[in-house]
């Protein structure tokens, strides 16, 4: 017998289903990784996988009932028992508040073509590198550790009124952390990519003795509000955290810093400086991510029932003033606004924003440079008031010079604050975010800020 192949399971899934209705999302993904540690490598490996989401929708007196189950199947059989359970699931379910129209009749002319896959010769060029980059730590006392990791995954998105849509998605990225060989000192450096060809292990390598070589010198600080610089990764760290939290819904509601006091949202308000631009564009040289929404479940930013729909480029923030937050067209009925689904890449961008990290420091007399931000959470979802640690690098700036560096701190900040404060920005370069890059969101260019009173609220012991 035959393997099925990924538009096969989507229509035997539509073809078995007893719904009114029914949507089947088959994403077939491969993934390549290598690890390091002690400068050896340690581990690698290639992995399939091939996930099956089943949305049924049972029409009701009182409306549309979903159900929706997803669940890791290569054989038809197997895609017919989550098609059961699914299709159980719409009929115990109460009607979905968030019914609409299921789109129609779009098929991708890629539709028929097999899904594209990795494998560990995406490194081919990189891992010679990394060996040397392993050589050139050794004889020079310092430790390497990191992971590397690539996955192409292709969708198949089928429904019961008409689409077949595909996508093709390529996600990678690096993170390399270097310690001292008495293991006083850590720095790191890490990013984002589509295909490896734009890695260069020599130069991460060199990026990481720069800055365990700033680090020779050490200057605790106590806690307070410092000028301080937050390269493009910082940035990104900050700002998905603002993306996540736009969702039109939960700000009609009053429950977000995008809320307007008295109801409502704050879409048309200044809520940031003048020439701030944050937009999401599926289109976006580098960041190209899916041009349709796809959607296994409903929450406050996503709707099953908007499964297919185009998306284009979206200004959430133009020129300082909010634009747009994410809405399903059923929040966009409740805010009278147009309908702007969720997108999975984000872009700053700053008027007049030039040079890079390097030109920030220069002209900063006093302040300190940051790595990159970990384990933040939430504190106050109507500021957006974040907290979390620095890592792997906070260095103190004297006379546009980097003289050393300082311990860590826990921070206290909102990101829609800052757009408000920070007084220089570099040029916005593709960046990737230590806390959420790894797994959750990868797809991000961003400037370098400079904030002159970024509260650092207490000091961290972490190394």
């Amino acid at each position: 017998m035959t393997t099925p192949t990924p538009q096969d399971l989507v229509e035997h899934a539509l073809s078995v289903s007893t719904a009114d209705d029914a949507i089947a999302i088959v994403r077939h993904s491969t993934s390549a990784n290598l690890r390091w540690a002690n400068n050896t490598l340690t581990t690698n490996g290639e992995m399939r996988d091939v996930t099956v989401t089943v949305i049924a929708f049972r029409k009701q007196a009182s409306g549309v009932s979903i159900g929706s189950v997803t669940s890791s199947a290569a054989s038809r059989e197997q895609v017919s028992g989550i098609v059961a359970q699914a299709d159980a699931a719409a009929s115990a379910a109460s009607p979905a508040e968030d019914e609409a129209e299921l789109l129609r009749d779009n098929v991708s002319p890629t539709w028929d073509d097999a899904p594209e896959a990795t494998s560990i010769g995406v490194y081919e060029a990189f891992a010679p590198d990394l060996g040397k980059a392993f050589a050139t730590a050794g004889s020079q006392e310092r430790i390497l550790y990191g992971f590397v990791n690539h996955e192409v995954t292709t969708t198949y998105l089928g429904s019961s009124t008409g689409l077949r849509l595909r996508h093709v998605q390529p996600t990678g990225h690096y993170g390399c952390t270097g310690k001292s060989a008495d293991l006083t000192r850590s720095a790191w450096v890490g990013g984002a990519t589509r295909d490896f060809r734009d890695v260069d292990a020599t130069a991460m390598e060199a990026a990481l003795a720069e800055r365990l070589g700033w680090a020779s010198r050490r200057v605790d600080l106590p806690a307070g509000r410092y000028d301080t610089i937050l390269p493009p990764a910082a940035t990104a760290d900050l700002l998905i955290d603002a993306y996540w939290e736009a969702g039109a819904r939960v700000a009609h509601e009053g429950q977000s810093v995008f809320s307007k006091r008295g109801g409502g949202t704050r879409i048309g308000e200044q809520i940031a400086k003048a020439g701030v631009r944050l937009y999401s564009d599926p289109e976006h040289l580098g960041l190209g991510c899916a041009p349709f929404a796809m959607a296994a479940a409903s929450n406050n930013s996503r709707s099953v029932f908007d499964n297919g729909l185009p998306l284009t480029s979206t200004d959430w923030i133009a020129d300082g003033r909010l634009a747009a937050l994410m809405q399903t067209r059923h929040s966009a009925a409740l805010t009278s606004q147009p309908v702007t689904p969720v997108i999975d890449n984000l872009v700053l961008e700053v008027d007049g924003g030039s040079g890079d990290v390097a030109d920030l420091v220069a002209g900063t007399e006093r302040g300190l440079l940051l790595t990159c931000l970990w384990y933040i959470r939430e504190v106050d979802p109507q500021t957006l008031l974040l907290t979390g640690l620095t890592r792997d690098g906070v260095y103190l700036v004297e006379n546009g010079e980097i003289t050393g560096a300082v311990n860590n701190f826990r921070f206290n900040e909102s990101p829609i604050d800052l757009l408000n404060r920070f007084t220089h920005a570099s040029a916005t370069v593709p960046s990737f975010s230590r806390e959420w890059g790894d797994d959750y969101f990868s797809r991000t260019a961003t400037p370098a800020l400079r904030v002159p009173d970024f509260n650092m609220s207490s000091v961290s012991q972490a190394l």
